[in-house]
């Protein structure tokens, strides 16, 4: 193997830890820059959203339960700790950890 070759599998494996380094950082700040969701987009009305799961209509909403948050939904993109992320089921929007809809599935 000749010395070219070396130094070139060294800066592509340099690179690709790099890589993988720096994904969940570009991930995160991308969530950070989503629109947040309000209850006037047609999907958030389908479901049923609400910014602060305290507000839910339990008459209209039987299945909400008290500490279902989307901070504890399966498709919630965040942590516990993050204050808005993005959701699975609105693509390209960001919802608040305190919020609630009728898509809610509990982490697992």
């Amino acid at each position: 193997m000749n010395t070219n070759d070396t130094l070139a599998r060294r800066r592509f494996l340099t690179l690709a830890g790099a890589a993988i380094l720096i994904a969940p950082l570009a991930r995160r700040a991308a969530a950070e820059e989503l629109p947040l969701l309000t209850a006037a987009d047609p999907t958030a009305a389908a479901l049923g959203y609400a910014d602060d799961a305290a507000k839910v209509d339990g008459a209209k909403y039987p299945t909400h339960k008290a500490g279902q948050f989307c901070s504890n939904c399966k498709f919630f993109q965040g942590t516990d700790k993050t204050p808005t992320a993005a959701c699975q089921l609105f693509p390209g929007k960001a919802v608040t950890a305190k919020g609630w809809c009728s898509g809610y599935n509990a982490k697992g």
